[in-house]
């Protein structure tokens, strides 16, 4: 039986360098906790249409995004767990649907339609695929992630996605993690999570390493890429003004 989950949340994003990470780690030592998953390589195949529409209108829209993918933990295998998702964001709040299940059913359900269960979660899922069309395989999005909860309050995540990178051949997410990198050597996305507001101590620990949000999405990036046949250039990531790309 898949397991089903929901999340709804703020999520804001960050483009800091080796240095200020290090720095934010030393001031939040003892607040911030690896979470259980700790280091982990992320591998995500996103669904599309033929001529993109759900990246486009991701890229274009202002109040809502949309997201189909499919994540695994590492490479996986036929018998391995891996989780179709649904991310939605609305004025700001970014809502998940997410099933887990083998790869195997997962592949299987993106070639024959066929539903393997028919809860609420799966019937958003299904009702989403159908609506594109039944959109299928587009770019493989992987990266490293060290993931953090806050002592105090689980709820809040903070994550560190190192060494983003995509390819969209050979899309399927058994074929590993390699594709062209996304963002420069020494720069990651830190992305902070929470239920409502950060605590007051994460937040001053922002402001005083002058830690600014920004906009930065990676299969939106790899797309742009994708069309320019080559890289988004580095002074554009490092001053995080991807206006273009999507938030989501």
């Amino acid at each position: 039986m898949e397991t089903t989950y929901i999340f709804k949340r703020v999520e804001r994003k960050y483009l800091i360098d080796e240095v200020t990470k290090k720095r934010l780690l030393q001031r939040t030592k003892g607040a911030l906790l690896l979470d259980e998953y700790g280091k982990s390589t992320i591998c995500s195949l996103y669904i599309d249409t033929p001529d993109h529409r759900i990246i486009r209108n991701s890229i274009d829209a202002d109040a809502y995004k949309e997201k189909l993918r499919l994540r695994s933990y590492g490479t996986p295998k036929d018998d391995s767990t891996v989780y179709l998702e649904l991310k939605k964001k609305y004025q700001g709040i970014v809502y998940k649907r997410r099933v887990s299940l083998p790869l195997s059913v997962a592949k299987a359900y993106l070639a024959d339609g066929k539903i393997p269960d028919y809860t609420q979660i799966w019937r958003e899922i299904d009702y989403a695929m159908r609506f594109y069309g039944w959109p299928m395989p587009a770019m493989v999005v992987s990266y490293e992630r060290e993931a953090y909860i806050w002592s105090s309050d689980p709820s809040f995540r903070v994550t560190f996605d190192s060494a983003p990178r995509a390819r969209d051949t050979a899309l399927q997410l058994e074929r590993g993690s390699a594709g062209s990198p996304l963002l420069p050597v020494g720069l990651e996305l830190m992305e902070v999570k929470s239920a409502g507001a950060m605590p007051l101590a994460f937040s001053q620990v922002l402001n005083a390493l002058q830690i600014r949000p920004t906009s930065f999405s990676k299969y939106g990036t790899a797309y742009l890429n994708s069309l320019a046949k080559t890289p988004i250039p580095t002074e554009t990531a490092t001053k995080g003004a991807m206006q273009y790309v999507s938030n989501l």
